[in-house]
């Protein structure tokens, strides 16, 4: 197993950016692909983005495509979401999650390993 722990989060304005950070351990990093998730109030959990092993290959939800970027770090154990042109309906607790699996890997529980979560509020 490997254990996540995810930074960066707070309150910004509409507009504004952050970057959010998992930093792991346990198992090697770069045998995981890597995914971002979200779960605003009163709704489930939803895919926001996934980034392979190697970091060659990323994948984003629709309702962030442009706007964020998830990248890695394979030397630092540490995978990253550029958030940009952040919008109130971005307000939600992002979590990290790792996964063995290979390939497009966009469900909830095809991810072994999440971290504890990150606030993001935006206000208009």
């Amino acid at each position: 197993q490997v254990q996540l722990v995810e930074s960066g989060g707070g309150l910004v304005q509409a507009g504004d950016s952050l970057r959010l950070s998992c930093a792991t351990s346990g198992r090697t990093f770069s045998d995981y692909a890597m995914g971002w998730f979200r779960q605003a109030p009163g709704k489930g959990r939803e895919f926001v983005a996934r980034i392979s092993r190697s970091g060659s290959s990323t994948n984003y939800a629709d309702s962030v495509k442009g706007r964020f970027t998830i990248s890695r770090d394979n030397t630092k154990n540490t995978v990253y979401l550029q958030m940009n042109s952040l919008k109130p309906e971005d307000t939600a607790v992002y979590y990290c999650a790792a996964t063995l699996r290979i390939g497009l890997v966009v469900k909830e529980s095809e991810y072994s390993s999440w971290g504890q979560g990150t606030q993001v509020t935006v206000s208009s």
